[in-house]
C-alpha cells in the first residue's frame, strides 16, 4: 500500500503513541479551504445578527415599549460563545492534525491547550467522504467517522455524531487507505490467523500494511 505521509508532523502524536504503534498517514487540513469554511460560517453568523438587530430597531420604531434589552441579552447569550468558538477554531489550525496507525485513528486539536482523540478500529461503525462546494473548489474533502455516538433531543429523535477529518487533500486516496486498514484489522480481530499457537497471543501481532 502506498502512503501519503508528512514525517514533519510525526512528533505531534508522540505524547500518545504506543511503543509498538506505527503510523500509516499523518496530515492536517488544507489552509485555504479551512479558512474559507470558517469565513463563510462567520459571514452567515454576522448576517443573522444584523438581521435580528434591524428587526429589533424596526420593532422599537413601531412600539417604543418593546423590550429591546431582552432581545440583545438573548443575542449576546447565543452569539458571544459562538463567536469565541469561531475564532478559537481559526486559531487552532496550527494544532489541528489527523492521523491513523496500525491500531486506531487519531485527531489532535486545541486552541489554548492540546486535545487528543483516538478511536480504535473495532469501535468504528462506518466511514464516509463528504465533499462540499468549498472542498470541490480546492480539491479537498472531509472524512467522517461514526462510532455509535448519538444525540437524543427532547422529542426522542436521535442524530448521529461524527468525528471528522476536515478539508484534507487527496481525500479519496486517504479514505481508501484508512478503509482498507480498518477492514483488515477488524478481520484480524474476528478471524485470527490460523497459524497462531493454541495460547493465541494475538494481541502481540502487528499489522503490516502492504
Amino acid at each position: 500500500m502506498s502512503t501519503i505521509f508528512d514525517k514533519n508532523l510525526l512528533p505531534e502524536f508522540e505524547a500518545v503513541k504506543d511503543d509498538d504503534e506505527n503510523f500509516i498517514w499523518i496530515g492536517k487540513p488544507e489552509l485555504k479551504p479551512f479558512l474559507a469554511s470558517m469565513l463563510i460560517a462567520g459571514v452567515v453568523g454576522i448576517g443573522f445578527v444584523i438581521a435580528i438587530v434591524m428587526f429589533n430597531i424596526h420593532a422599537l420604531k413601531e412600539d417604543e415599549n418593546s423590550n429591546s434589552f431582552f432581545v440583545y441579552f438573548i443575542l449576546a447569550f447565543v452569539f458571544v460563545p459562538a463567536i469565541f468558538k469561531y475564532f478559537a477554531a481559526i486559531l487552532s489550525y496550527k494544532n489541528t492534525i489527523y492521523g491513523f496507525s496500525n491500531k486506531r485513528i487519531m485527531m489532535r486539536s486545541g486552541f489554548i491547550g492540546t486535545d487528543f482523540k483516538m478511536i480504535d478500529y473495532d469501535k468504528i461503525v462506518d466511514i464516509e467522504v463528504k465533499v462540499n462546494p468549498i472542498d470541490r473548489f480546492f480539491n479537498t474533502g472531509t472524512i467522517k467517522f461514526f462510532s455509535g455516538r448519538e444525540k437524543i433531543d427532547d422529542e426522542g429523535s436521535s442524530t448521529k455524531l461524527h468525528d471528522k477529518w476536515s478539508n484534507i487533500g487527496n481525500v479519496y486516496e486517504v479514505f481508501k487507505q484508512v478503509k482498507k486498514v480498518m477492514v483488515d484489522i477488524k478481520t484480524d480481530y474476528n478471524y485470527p490467523n490460523a497459524k497462531r499457537p493454541p495460547t493465541n497471543p494475538g494481541y502481540n501481532t502487528k499489522y503490516k500494511p502492504e
